[in-house]
């Protein structure tokens, strides 16, 4: 194969693929610049992959925050319920028994309690001899929550304190008074309300 001086650097490869292709050079080039180009976005199959990972990282954190924020509506009861704790608490230190119940004016045998205690996700708090009773109905509840009991439960320790267990926590070894009766699954308590 014999290049013609004048023809330049890229004479004898522009003859050659001339040749071969029966292209000119500009048109090989123009393929080699739109293969480049073709390079420059995502491909549908990359697509498809970061859409399945976002799918996967959806479907572990979404469980994961209805339990987190249910957790959150259990914890409003709790608090709720500490003054009920309290006033029960000083009740036995004062007369040496558990109240019977609390009402608005309160009575030998019960606790005062002025108004209706409730909240978004708690719609009664009562106590029944002492033991304290959240029932979950408010207004903004989670479905799973609907309609379910958490019991804070007295119990005397040999000092003649009062004890709380709460939910389906372990008896720390004392007396409690009344009866567990806690509808809300063990996922959704804190740790100190279940084993």
């Amino acid at each position: 194969m014999t290049c013609a001086p004048s023809a330049g650097w890229h004479g004898c490869c522009y003859s050659y693929v001339q040749r071969l292709h029966g292209r000119s050079l500009i048109k090989l080039h123009g393929v080699l610049r739109f293969m480049k180009t073709m390079q420059k976005g995502f491909t549908l199959i990359e697509l498809m992959i970061v859409v399945a990972i976002i799918g996967i990282l959806a479907a572990i954190a979404i469980p994961a925050y209805q339990n987190y924020t249910i957790r959150a509506q259990v914890t409003e009861g709790i608090s709720l319920a500490d003054s009920y704790k309290t006033a029960v608490a000083e009740f036995y230190q004062n007369v040496g028994t558990f109240p019977v119940d609390a009402t608005v004016t309160g009575s030998a045998t019960e606790i005062s309690m002025p108004g209706l205690t409730t909240g978004k996700y708690v719609s009664a708090i009562i106590v029944l001899n002492g033991v304290v009773t959240v029932t979950y109905s408010g207004a903004q509840v989670n479905k799973n929550l609907k309609g379910d009991v958490l019991t804070i439960q007295p119990g005397i320790d040999t000092n003649n304190d009062v004890i709380w267990v709460c939910g389906t926590a372990a008896n720390p070894g004392v007396t409690l008074s009344g009866k567990a009766a806690t509808t809300v699954p063990n996922q959704y308590l804190p740790s100190s309300c279940h084993p």
